[in-house]
């Protein structure tokens, strides 16, 4: 039986595993750069070890340094998380050499899978070996890692040979292995995906499917379980396809495999993930079940029930970033000075308030869960609770995610992976309240000024200037015998926290906060 987990990860998927073995009465242990010393994950953690340095290659990657740190803090297993060394066999069969359980599936399943080739050939799916003007667009890819790196889209035979020198060169810096292949290139097509979860007893679930096809750059943004509009022959070839990839590498634990779809409902394999998704928590809110717990389960050697449990519902998940999608989706730092959403929503963060958002790792600050019987109402809560939600510190894709749920082609679930390719441009035009400055001069005269008796006169009127959304606002009120007016509003209460203002009949209320010199209203 596991009695002290260490997760080989950091931030956010740290601290969701320490949450679960929590829960067991397992204790924990976290690994650390220097970069992370006072991190969320860090101060969760029964125990933390230090990995000297703070660039990735030199602490998280680090598979020896894990697993020493492991043994000296008498960890008895391993949970590598997702990212770094999740997927690398290399680290699992270290972790299994050095006497610890490795909460994640055999080496030799990790090994078949990190080839997209190998993948395609063990589900009987070739390449394209030769192709012709009949079979473009086809997409150059590298066999190994992901994310967009050593891919290439050729829409003419003359490009080609110059798209596999690149993808090759690209591949062997991103991952060591410059083996590439060429498939068709879904244009526009849905990102769905199957979790599935297999034990050492031969059973293996298929926990539904998931729709990540709002992406930027071939990174997932906003994802939902299940994936809406599948037809009832498309959904049980995906699962069917999924089992059968599971059972074709001997898998255990929980993986998920991966399609694009395209417009005509055929469904393309793209690869299959050997750990635990980013996503994971849609299918843990429509399932009901706690997808760590049971790989805790798996790996100690417990039998699933036969069957999953029963889908319920709908849930959709959009990952919060410091990032600027107005400017390339640049990173942003900075103090985080709060982050809290409303009640009933989930909200897996690494982060907290006060914390600092450094340069060296993944800008994601949360992910943002909502769950409803319907889709409808999953994304209405979700989005509701995003725009009321305190995000206050750096520069934050929360109105893209806002905007990008409320967007009529997601509302209908008529997206693809083109999405954000598309509609970019408006889903990040600026947009800002206009009575938001005043509610900050006012919020900020009430918190710095005490005023004296009135006089008949007229006050000269007091003027702010604020930047927001790029641009500069004009404030200016004037203080009255009857308190304090702008023109063409009524300032119905005022104070350094809280302002309500009426116009044209319509009251609106703000809370304002202020960190030296930056107010969120």
């Amino acid at each position: 039986m596991i009695t002290s987990v260490l997760v080989a990860n950091r931030g956010e998927i740290a601290c969701r595993v320490f949450r679960t073995c929590r829960e067991a009465g397992i204790r924990t242990v976290a690994v650390h750069s220097d970069a992370d010393e006072t991190a969320l994950h860090v101060r969760l953690a029964d125990a933390a070890v230090r990995l000297p340095g703070t660039a990735s290659a030199d602490t998280y990657l680090r598979g020896d340094l894990i697993v020493k740190a492991a043994v000296a803090a008498g960890a008895d297993a391993v949970h590598p998380g997702y990212g770094f060394l999740s997927e690398n066999a290399d680290f699992a069969r270290a972790v299994t050499d050095a006497g610890l359980t490795w909460i994640g599936p055999p080496p030799e399943a990790i090994e078949a899978m990190a080839s997209k080739t190998r993948a395609k050939e063990l589900l009987g799916i070739a390449p394209l070996d030769r192709v012709t003007e009949a079979d473009l667009p086809v997409l150059v890819k590298a066999a190994a890692g992901g994310g967009g790196r050593g891919m290439r889209v050729v829409r003419r035979l003359a490009d080609l040979d110059d798209a596999l020198t690149a993808a090759r060169a690209e591949a062997v810096s991103a991952f060591g292995d410059g083996e590439v292949f060429v498939e068709p290139y879904v244009e526009n097509g849905r990102h769905v995906e199957v979790q599935i979860l297999a034990d050492t007893h031969g059973t293996v679930w298929a926990l539904g499917t998931r729709d990540c096809s709002l992406q930027r750059r071939h990174q997932k943004v906003i994802e939902e379980a299940p994936a809406p509009g599948l037809s009832p022959r498309l959904d049980a070839e995906l699962r069917e396809t999924a089992v059968r990839a599971a059972r074709s590498v001997s898998y255990v634990g929980a993986g998920t495999v991966e399609f694009l779809v395209d417009a005509h409902g055929r469904a393309h394999f793209l690869e299959m993930n050997t750990r635990l998704q980013v996503e994971h928590p849609v299918t843990e809110a429509v399932f009901g079940v706690d997808l760590v717990a049971l790989q805790l389960r798996v790996a100690e050697g417990h039998a699933l029930e036969t069957d999953p449990p029963p889908a319920r519902g709908h849930a959709v998940e959009a990952r919060l970033y410091a990032e600027d999608p107005a400017h390339g989706w640049a990173p942003q730092t900075g103090r985080l000075h709060r982050l809290a959403v409303p009640d009933g929503i989930r909200l897996d963060t690494g982060c907290t308030d006060g914390d600092e958002i450094g340069v060296h790792y993944d800008p994601m600050l949360a992910k943002a869960v909502a769950h409803a019987p319907t889709r409808a109402e999953a994304v209405r809560r979700l989005a509701g609770a995003l725009e009321r939600a305190a995000v206050h510190g750096p520069v934050t894709n929360r109105d893209l995610l806002v905007r990008s749920l409320r967007h009529e082609e997601f509302a209908s679930a008529r997206m693809d992976t083109g999405f954000y390719d598309r509609h970019l441009a408006d889903l990040t035009a600026p947009a800002p309240d206009p009575l938001a400055p005043l509610a900050a001069a006012l919020a900020d005269a009430h918190g710095r000024s005490r005023f004296g008796g009135w006089r008949n006169v007229p006050s000269q009127p007091q003027v702010k200037r604020y930047t927001m959304a790029g641009e500069e606002h004009e404030v200016r009120y004037r203080h009255t015998r009857t308190g304090l007016t702008a023109d063409g509003v009524r300032v119905v209460h005022a104070d350094a926290r809280l302002v309500v203002l009426e116009a044209d009949g319509v009251r609106h209320r703000y809370e304002v906060a202020r960190y030296r010199a930056q107010v969120h209203v």
